[in-house]
């Protein structure tokens, strides 16, 4: 069963402007991050806390329409925010954000940097594609930070595999504890999304990035797309 990312046809009706952009790696070795990655990290840090100033991160467009988003299937934005947003608001509120191992710096430099998003999972837990859908009410979904299991609601917005495994709840708000990638992993699918007018070209920028970045410092085996309306899923092939 491929590997891939796709949006379920109600989802693109109910949120037409959102755009999607997926990384396929494999064949990788993750590690702590090296000290020519973590100086480009701490930069990188810098220069967003530098341009956000004491702006109220509600004002950044990206940020401001996943909050809407977020409305649009009932979760209170404030309370549950975007993961963007959440890396944002411990940067600006904390000063940094504290490393974790190459792959996960990577994707969350690339997240301050364009205010998206971004997301990896660990290959080995998913069955085929990971579909963004809403809940049935019948998922189960136990939290990467938290033992206990927890059902989604229905028409919340759920990441699923094709086994029903949920790997991500409230659409880019946590991850689950099976799909969250360590030192052990060598394949991963990694997601960036965006929900805001102009949100295409952000991604595609955020995608390249991330590919290079991910070519200087992890290598591997590495296929990229975008999805949106007119091309609603991405999957491995060869």
């Amino acid at each position: 069963m491929p590997t891939g990312f796709q949006y379920h046809p109600d989802i693109l009706l109910r949120f037409p402007q959102v755009c999607g952009g997926a990384i396929l790696l494999r064949d990788f070795s993750n590690r702590p991050s090296p000290p020519a990655l973590l100086e480009t990290y701490l930069a990188e840090q810098g220069r967003v806390l530098g341009r956000v100033g004491q702006k109220p991160l509600s004002e950044i467009p990206s940020l401001a329409a996943w909050r809407g988003a977020f409305r649009q299937f009932g979760v209170d934005p404030t309370k549950y925010r975007s993961a963007a947003e959440a890396l944002l608001r411990r940067l600006t509120k904390k000063g940094d954000i504290p490393s974790i191992n190459a792959l996960v710096d990577l994707c969350n430099l690339i997240s301050i940097r364009y205010a998206l998003p971004v997301a990896a999972f660990d290959v080995r837990q998913l069955a085929g594609p990971v579909t963004v859908r809403f809940a049935s009410g019948a998922e189960a979904f136990t939290a990467h930070d938290s033992p206990e299991p927890e059902r989604p609601p229905q028409g919340e917005v759920i990441f699923s595999d094709e086994a029903g495994l949920v790997v991500a709840r409230r659409w880019c708000w946590k991850q689950s504890v099976e799909s969250t990638v360590d030192m052990n992993t060598t394949a991963a699918l990694v997601t960036i999304e965006a929900q805001h007018t102009g949100g295409e070209a952000d991604v595609r920028s955020a995608l390249s990035d991330l590919n290079d970045l991910l070519s200087q410092y992890l290598a591997g085996s590495i296929r990229s797309g975008v999805i949106d309306r007119t091309t609603p899923s991405f999957f491995e092939t060869g």
